[in-house]
């Protein structure tokens, strides 16, 4: 086969694909990765192709969220749902449906891309529906491949049963839909925004499924990068060793007997977290996965932008870390917190480290996705 991943343009983004695309590429697949020329050197560096597209647009325009008038209005351009509530969820599918936008600009080359390779397979973001455009366009089978939880699908399904009731309900996807469809003649088809079928990479417990959409499961593998192991990395660490994403986590934390490592040290979590005894992060699905696949306890202030609250829900019940609320994130809190992490949630982090290690890894994955781009396939 010959597989394309569509990369949403940020390397937070880029990187949680290179592990199924190395598991492809040694099955004996082509394997190509298209993303915004700023992005190519993360690509080539994990040892994968990489398709340059967008090579005339602004990255900051295409990424930057925040830039959209229609997200301006709302602190913090949050678009997290809790679990089976979101009494907001209009206001939040209409933002969605204005961030499906941004990358509109993309289509022709994606398109392009597409046809030109021959694609038997996309495997694209979420947000990047241009993607399954072109995938449409050129014949390939697509889906969709998550970095976190499926809201998107859970706004969807609550959009679609909630227009089923009121018919005369805008619904705001149409617009975004119409501008990539009409330049191909294509009709609209509901796989175009949830994909023919969804790989789903997150830990049970916090993954969010929706009716109508086939997952297909897989463990999450870290990947941050590569790089230089530091010297003080290439030995054990004297002192309990924490990982904090955050500044003012790291100045708090360094009353303690700890060694505190902060995100400006630089280093891929894939390097650092096997030396952890703890991570204190804001909830973000990359940390809160890779951590957990590691066994390491975990100290989590949720700040709801997608899946961060799921996060910490989850944490909790495994009994492999604390969560504690924003408002009360007080240094002295921050430091009685991490202290019950250290000395209370080893044990449930390496338990639930090998409850993760049994789920099927992306190896086992791939004879899956020859067996579904077969079947979607448009030849």
């Amino acid at each position: 086969m010959r597989v394309l991943f569509a990369a949403f343009p940020v390397a937070a983004r880029a990187f949680p694909v290179a592990p199924l695309a190395w598991a492809l590429q040694n099955a004996g697949h082509e394997v190509r990765v298209a993303t915004h020329p700023d992005l190519v050197r993360q690509v080539t560096e994990a040892g994968l192709a990489a398709v340059p597209v967008g090579q005339g647009e602004d990255l900051a325009a295409l990424t930057d969220l925040t830039r959209n008038p229609a997200l301006a209005d709302h602190p913090g351009g949050g678009l997290h749902i809790g679990t089976g509530e979101c009494p907001d969820w209009g206001a939040r599918w209409y933002r969605t449906t204005r961030a499906f936008a941004a990358l509109r600009p993309l289509l022709e080359e994606l398109t392009g891309t597409v046809v030109r390779w021959r694609s038997d397979l996309v495997l694209w973001d979420p947000f990047c529906l241009p993607a399954a455009v072109a995938a449409r366009v050129g014949g390939a089978a697509h889906a969709r491949l998550l970095w976190g939880r499926d809201n998107i699908a859970w706004l969807r399904g609550r959009s679609a049963r909630y227009q089923d009731q009121s018919p005369d309900f805008p619904e705001p996807l149409e617009e975004t839909m119409q501008q990539l469809l009409e330049p191909y003649g294509l009709p609209y088809a509901e796989e175009l925004v949830l994909g023919q079928w969804t790989v789903d990479p997150m830990p049970p417990g916090i993954r969010l499924s929706a009716p109508g959409v086939r997952y297909e499961n897989v463990r999450w593998v870290p990947y941050g990068g590569g790089g230089t192991v530091p010297e003080r990395l290439r030995g054990r660490p004297l002192r309990p060793r924490v990982w904090a994403a955050g500044e003012g986590f790291t100045e708090a934390l360094r009353e303690l007997d700890i060694e505190v490592v902060g995100t400006s040290d630089a280093v891929p979590l894939v390097q650092l977290l096997p030396s952890c005894s703890a991570v204190v992060h804001h909830g973000g699905a990359e940390v809160f996965a890779s951590a957990a696949a590691a066994g390491v306890p975990q100290l989590i202030v949720p700040e709801p932008t997608w899946g961060e609250e799921a996060a910490a829900v989850q944490l909790v019940r495994k009994g492999a870390g604390v969560a504690l609320d924003r408002r009360e994130s007080d240094p002295e809190s921050l430091r009685a917190a991490l202290r019950s992490v250290l000395e209370d949630c080893r044990e449930g982090a390496a338990a639930w480290r090998e409850e993760l290690a049994r789920l099927p890894g992306p190896a086992e994955l791939v004879p899956v996705l020859e067996k579904l781009t077969s079947h979607h396939q448009r030849i």
